[in-house]
């Protein structure tokens, strides 16, 4: 190690404080992490591509420092879909340190691998006081019956008002309206239980009819709209 020429006439003092790291919570535990390896945790981390034109929620369930299971969920751009699949063949059996200097494809992925990497090392993960943390798989429960992201599409304008697109209940067939023109209450289909049905063996028209349902006021509404073409 080279020294300049003012520290090497520097003489020499005792450090104080040399207590090593403060304690993280970690899956019911009070860790000092000093090496990847004392990291461990569930925890979700959010990020978005440099046009912010997409965005991507990351789930990692860490042990020791090794990246056990990986949910990619992303929004808002077609190929941030295609990079979720190469992200998620890559980051299983990676190391916290390794997957944070991994290309992970997208923008996006590598913002919420950034993000979800300081919540970790911070000891701020969902598992943070939960002994022994979650088994691995535990990030499928995020998604649901029928395993689907949960998402919302809602479009207004201030021309013609808004539009419910897709809710986390599912795909928005109708909105009820009241006399006031005003939304009260929704029909949808639910798509991961219609899917699961028609996998079973169930007819497409039958599965499709069985889940459909409503949310609000929606029996009490004045008109209906397709929302997708009215």
């Amino acid at each position: 190690m080279n020294y300049s020429h003012e520290v090497e006439g520097m003489c020499v003092l005792s450090q104080g404080p040399n207590h090593g790291p403060a304690p993280i919570p970690e899956e019911g535990r009070w860790v000092k992490a000093y090496e990847i390896k004392d990291i461990s945790g569930l925890s979700h981390g959010v990020g978005w591509c440099a046009p912010q034109q997409g965005a991507c929620k990351l789930t990692l369930n860490v042990k020791d420092g090794i990246i056990q299971e990986a949910l990619v969920e992303t929004i808002g751009c077609s190929g941030m879909t295609h990079s979720a699949a190469m992200a998620g063949e890559i980051l299983p059996n990676k190391t916290m340190l390794e997957a944070l200097n991994t290309d992970l494809v997208c923008d996006a992925i590598n913002v919420a691998m950034r993000e979800i990497f300081k919540q970790l090392v911070y000891g701020r993960s969902q598992t943070a006081f939960s002994e022994g943390g979650l088994p691995i798989g535990a990030g499928l429960e995020d998604l649901g019956k029928g395993l689907r992201s949960q998402v919302g599409t809602i479009f207004s304008t201030s021309a013609k008002g808004v539009r419910y697109l897709e809710m986390s209940e599912g795909y928005i067939l109708k909105l009820g309206i009241d006399t006031e023109g005003e939304v009260i209450g929704y029909q949808f289909v639910k798509l991961g239980k219609m899917l699961e049905d028609i996998r079973r063996g169930v007819n497409p028209t039958e599965a499709y009819e069985k889940s459909i349902s409503t949310y609000g006021r929606f029996d009490e509404a004045a008109k209906y709209i397709d929302p997708r073409e009215e």
